[in-house]
């Protein structure tokens, strides 16, 4: 056989593997329309509310452990059944500012019941601290939160009810986005997340297939934790291996969309992408760990299939990558194909997996909007179309980096549990640039660099052979993989040496720019200028009481950012001589 035939086959047959991962995302979204009403209802009410322990592990959250202390003391819940433990691996200032925390909330709230609890050795990491946490609490069921949530007051009002059903293991709540605005990379991600929490959690649970905690913003009956076999540590996603390890037991999970859990989203790519590792790892992990024993088991056909595909979806990035390496050599060797096999092999394949991804991000913001206001009419979803170019592109660009990291899960290399960066970013002009917290540096970003180089090489190739269908094909991987290699970098060291480039410019700018209207009273530090911040902004801190040392009104922004604000602030350079004003 040709080498030509070799490579136009494998494309073929990998194509089809992506084409089928994507028609199952569209049987989600077919799932959850034939299920729609099977909404879950509690079967009653307790008549005496049982005992309720909020466990919060922290590693290291300086910038976001307030505001979520302050969050979870205004649960309504009856304070003699209610124990909050704030479960602290940290190593840094988090352990003062929670000690400090807890303490000014004990003087506010005399009758909460808050614990702290200390690990000076991380083992097991947050599964670890779950576990060790359990030998203290209080409650016949816990509630878990993670360190980038803002719990809502009436978060046990609607939820806890559901465990009037002895089989009711978990009650899961829908994560909601308090910074989706913050970026294009916010906006898409929450697109993302929407999706996975509307299409795929409500459409597997009512058409009663396993579907897993996602680790904060649920409850657990402790009972069931223990006959599952407790956490476990052994993979990176220890909410999902006791998920399955419970449903598989038997337990009955609950998933109840309509009440929202606000979090941060990940404002840095690269905190984004060591996240998404850390789930595609996991993910690969509990599959080989959990897979074999699932499809023994004597669950339905309908619950192993689904088990496989939730499982197994990460292994979709490898054939994506091979199908990235594959596109140049097949537009080479097809240099005859007419337009009969592109109408009948590229384009339905190709739009099989893109309208399967339009459906599905297009439908769960619907089904959203309807949760909010249920008398929303039905209108075309402008913003959601516009961000999709950009869900695909970012979804192609992430390949390499999960590629990673389901290859380390299928070679067994062990990694520890790298936390996901948090920076306590709500609002547009906020910098997270001179935080603390920062995720690893990585030789990813320039292998996503290389690979964007090679699709532009390819698009030039198509050109010249004349397959001008697949150029919207070649763009989004090329956006892709640029859009993801470039913020990395910038966002990274090499746009940290360029932002401390330009700082160093700034004296002599300011001194002729009519535009510098910003001076400040002394000096400013080497991390950034600080800006008075505008009545409007003062407002971040109030849900929480007083803004907190970690947190506070002013808000401290790189050059490129002031700049910006200014600008925006005030359009028409003043003429000179002029005095300098302060933004108000």
């Amino acid at each position: 056989m040709e080498i030509s035939g070799v490579v136009v086959g494998t494309y073929l047959v990998i194509l089809v593997l992506l084409a089928v991962y994507g028609f199952h995302r569209s049987s989600l979204v077919f799932l959850y329309y034939r299920h729609r009403d099977k909404r879950p209802r509690a079967i009653g009410t307790f008549s005496d509310l049982p005992a309720v322990t909020v466990q919060l592990p922290l590693f290291n959250e300086m910038y976001v452990v307030e505001r979520l202390l302050d969050s979870v003391a205004e649960i309504r819940y009856p304070r003699d059944r209610f124990q909050v433990q704030v479960l602290d691996d940290s190593t840094d200032e988090t352990q003062e500012i929670c000690q400090r925390k807890i303490a000014e909330l004990r003087r506010r709230y005399p009758d909460l019941d808050i614990e702290y609890v200390h690990r000076a050795i991380r083992g097991g990491f947050k599964a670890g601290a779950l576990e060790n946490g359990l030998r203290t609490a209080k409650g016949e069921f816990i509630l878990i939160f993670d360190a980038d949530f803002l719990p809502l007051p009436d978060v046990l009002d609607g939820s806890i009810h559901h465990f009037l059903d002895p089989r009711v293991a978990v009650v899961q709540c829908r994560w909601d986005h308090v910074n989706r605005d913050f970026s294009a990379l916010t906006e898409v991600q929450a697109l993302m997340l929407d999706g996975h929490f509307m299409m795929e959690h409500a459409g597997r649970n009512r058409s009663g297939r396993f579907f897993n905690f996602n680790g904060t913003a649920g409850i657990w009956r402790r009972a069931a934790i223990a006959d599952a076999g407790g956490w476990q540590h052994d993979t990176l996603t220890e909410d999902m291996d006791l998920s399955y390890r419970a449903q598989l037991r038997g337990w009955k999970f609950v998933y109840l969309p309509e009440i929202a859990a606000p979090a941060e989203l990940p404002v840095e790519m690269s905190s984004f992408k060591s996240q998404q590792f850390r789930w595609a790892k996991g993910s690969i992990q509990v599959a080989l760990k959990l897979l074999p024993t699932i499809l023994r088991s004597n669950a339905t056909f309908a619950q192993k299939s689904e088990a496989f595909f939730h499982l197994t979806n990460n292994l979709a990035y490898p054939l994506l990558v091979l199908l990235s390496l594959l596109l140049l050599p097949n537009l080479v060797f097809r240099t005859h194909h007419g337009w009969r096999e592109v109408l009948m092999i590229d384009l339905p394949l190709f739009f099989g997996t893109t309208l399967s991804i339009a459906s599905f991000y297009l439908a769960s913001q619907r089904e959203i909007e309807l949760l909010r206001n249920p008398d929303a009419p039905r209108r075309v979803q402008w913003s959601v179309l516009r961000r999709l170019p950009l869900v695909m592109s970012l979804g192609i660009g992430l390949c390499v980096n999960q590629t990673r990291a389901v290859l380390e899960a299928l070679l067994g290399r062990e990694t520890e549990f790298v936390r996901t960066p948090k920076h306590g970013i709500r609002l547009k002009l906020e910098s997270w640039s001179s935080k603390k917290y920062r995720a690893a540096k990585s030789i990813t970003p320039f292998i996503e660099l290389a690979m964007a180089l090679y699709f532009a090489v390819a698009m030039g190739a198509a050109l010249q052979n004349g397959h001008y269908l697949s150029m919207p094909f070649l763009a989004l991987f090329l956006c892709g993989f640029g859009y993801v290699g470039c913020v990395s970098l910038w966002q990274g060291g090499v746009g940290l040496a360029l932002r401390s480039w330009a700082k160093r410019l700034v004296p002599a700018r300011a001194a002729f720019s009519p535009r510098a209207h910003v001076v400040p009273a002394r000096s400013a530090p080497a991390r950034g200028v600080p800006i008075l911040v505008p009545p409007a902004f003062t407002r971040l801190g109030q849900s929480g009481g007083a803004p907190s040392s970690a947190h506070n009104a002013t808000i401290e922004l790189d050059i490129h950012d002031m700049e910006r604000a200014v600008a925006e602030a005030m359009p028409t350079p003043p003429p000179l001589p002029r005095a300098p004003t302060r933004l108000s």
